[in-house]
């Protein structure tokens, strides 16, 4: 049953993240920072501002989302984590980012490749509707503009692998109904991600 279009969609979303997250994401989050690296000042504040541009884009398309919720029953949210599951939408982790002894490497490496799995499922939602078009659009190239700008701090830094990451198996999108409700889905994986993410690189910039 769908929750009424009157729902404030503050309210949604944030009962959408309890219910997907928190099971995930409880033990990372309770377990201290570990000590500030030797990451140049000026990468961390630039990686910042880009969590916070992706933020925005990120908050606009769920803005534009929840406006559909009731119309496509994509509401309630035992039935998106039925979804989730059936749609193969993955998760991007940050285990080595939040811990006592935190791997700077492992760190950098899973931000660059959570942020390659999002470009992926953001393609992947291509064609979604053409509202959405130009918001989906301008969250790849910024996500994309990020990723660049930590794997070359990994270069400089010698951490970075010999190859570019490369584009793993995507959900395959068969129906309008199933584009919505992978565009919720993934919105909303993608801010609880950036959270997190902030939450390293400020704790990062100010030690």
């Amino acid at each position: 049953m769908a929750i009424p279009a009157a729902q404030s969609p503050m309210k949604l979303m944030a009962l959408q993240l309890l219910l997907w997250h928190s099971a995930l994401w409880t033990v990372q989050e309770a377990t201290p920072l570990g000590p500030a690296s030797s990451l140049p000042q000026s990468f961390l504040l630039k990686c910042l501002e880009q969590v916070r541009k992706i933020q925005g884009d990120g908050a606009a398309l769920q803005e534009k989302l929840v406006s559909e919720c009731a119309t496509y029953k994509l509401c309630h949210p035992e039935e998106l984590v039925l979804l989730r599951h059936s749609l193969g939408i993955p998760w991007a982790p940050l285990s080595s980012c939040p811990s006592q002894a935190l791997q700077l490497t492992g760190c950098l490496s899973q931000l660059h490749s959570s942020l390659f799995l999002y470009q992926g499922l953001l393609q992947a939602l291509e064609g979604i509707s053409p509202e959405l078009g130009p918001t989906l659009d301008t969250l790849q190239l910024d996500i994309a503009d990020f990723a660049t700008t930590i794997w070359q701090q990994m270069e400089d830094l010698g951490m970075a692998p010999a190859l570019q990451p490369t584009q793993g198996a995507m959900p395959a999108f068969t129906s309008a109904f199933q584009r919505r409700a992978g565009g919720v889905l993934v919105a909303s994986h993608l801010q609880r991600f950036l959270e997190l993410a902030y939450r390293v690189l400020r704790h990062l910039a100010q030690s």
